[in-house]
Parts: C-alpha cells; sequence; structure tokens
C-alpha cells in the first residue's frame, strides 16, 4: 500500500472527511482491521484564508509547497490537496517536489466522463466558480462547465466562509444551495459538481434533480484507488 500524503487543514472540517473517507474504503476493499497509510499535514487556514482575500496567491502556493515537501520528507508516495480552490497554486506546490500530485480536478473529472456527462454545473467557493484556473482544468477534459450567477455564486461563497468552515450546517443554507442547484440545472446542467470540500457536509445527492459529483469523496476514493494499485493516476489533461 502506497503512503497517501494529506495535506489539509483548509479548513479541517473537510479534512476529517478526507480521513473518514479514505480509511473506509481500505476497510471496505481490504476488510478486516486494514485502514490507510497516510501522512497528514495540516495547515493554519487562518493564514491561508488571509492570503487569498488579499490576493497572496504566491505567497500561498509557496506555503503549500513546504507543506508538501514536509509530507514527501515524512514518507508520502503522493500528495492529495485537500482543497478544491488552492488548486490554484497547483503549479506551485509541485515545484520541485519528487512525488506527484494527485489533482482534484482530474479525478473529478474522471468520474463524470465514466457517467457519461458533458455539461456540468459548478458550485465552490467564489475564487473556484469564477477564476478559470479549474474551470479550465475540466474544460481541457472536453467538460463544458457552466457556473451561477453572481447573485448565486456570492451566496455559495457565503455560506461556505460564514458557516461550513465553521462547521455551521444550517436547513435553511440546504435550501438555499438546492436553488442554485435547480437553477444550474434549468440552464443545461446535466451534472452538478460539489466543487468545494465542506459543501457536502450540507448537500447530497438527494438535493439536485441531476446527477451530483461530490470532488471530496471522488479525490479521496481516487487516492485509495491509487494507494492499492488498483488504478494509476488519473489522467492530466492533454
Amino acid at each position: 500500500m502506497k503512503v497517501i500524503g494529506l495535506l489539509g487543514g483548509m479548513s479541517w472540517e473537510s479534512s476529517i472527511e478526507y480521513y473518514r473517507l479514505v480509511n473506509e474504503r481500505v476497510k471496505a476493499v481490504l476488510g478486516g482491521f486494514h485502514s490507510a497509510q497516510t501522512v497528514l499535514y495540516s495547515v493554519d487556514f487562518a493564514a491561508i484564508e488571509a492570503m487569498q482575500a488579499e490576493g497572496r496567491w504566491d505567497d500561498a502556493g509557496a506555503e503549500l509547497n513546504r507543506a508538501a515537501k514536509a509530507l514527501e520528507a515524512a514518507g508520502a508516495d503522493f500528495v492529495v490537496l485537500c482543497t478544491n480552490t488552492m488548486h490554484k497554486v497547483a503549479d506551485q506546490l509541485e515545484d520541485g517536489l519528487g512525488i506527484p500530485l494527485l489533482h482534484i480536478g482530474d479525478a473529478t473529472a474522471a468520474a463524470i466522463e465514466a457517467a457519461g456527462v458533458r455539461r456540468v454545473g459548478l458550485i465552490g467557493t467564489g475564487f473556484t466558480m469564477a477564476q478559470p484556473f479549474y474551470r479550465d482544468r475540466l474544460a481541457a477534459h472536453g467538460l463544458d462547465v457552466l457556473v451561477p450567477g453572481p447573485e448565486d455564486r456570492d451566496l455559495v461563497h457565503r455560506i461556505i466562509y460564514d458557516e461550513l468552515v465553521l462547521g455551521v450546517v444550517q436547513p435553511e443554507s440546504r435550501e438555499a444551495y438546492r436553488g442554485v442547484i435547480a437553477r444550474l440545472a434549468e440552464a443545461g446542467a446535466e451534472g452538478v459538481i460539489y466543487g468545494c470540500t465542506e459543501i457536502e457536509l450540507l448537500v447530497g445527492p438527494k438535493d439536485s434533480p441531476v446527477p451530483t459529483f461530490p470532488t471530496t469523496r471522488l479525490h479521496a476514493e481516487a487516492a485509495v484507488d491509487h494507494a492499492l494499485g488498483t488504478t494509476s493516476l488519473p489522467r492530466p489533461p492533454a
């Protein structure tokens, strides 16, 4: 079994989910007392969030690069960055790193392709929805990506940062997300990506009229499959 390097803390609420999901999948596949071999590096999200808000992406990339190298030094065979938004600095994270990064966009795209879906809606942080780094990665896999309008993007982002990353789950926010998801489906989305690792704390498959692609679960499952040698790393776009 390969050692999974989990780079988390962004937020720790979703990092808990990663740890749970990778261990549940290992147990499901191997049975008995088996659990995942992991190394976890958890950053202080307050520092990262400040860098996001101030547009200091180079500083954030340098910090995550240091963390990834610490995982490598601790024996990790590959890195799982436990956040969608911070894949904005994936190239910087990989600079000088001797082990591969399992990119969340590639793992998600592989699942969408396997489901036979081509046009997908995307909800996540404002950075993930509005900036090209994530959408372009998916588009390079041949996917047509729809994002909500400005008001819905603001709503989705606010609930993530004001509630979900703090562990707050409110029924009225679930209803608000259901409305955003429904509007994406009405706009032609054949499926919806839950493109923030905290979103799965709030909504699930039953909250969408179309198939959902929960990135936390898909990323964790891809990590285990690679760690167990079942699959190679999801292919990056050509």
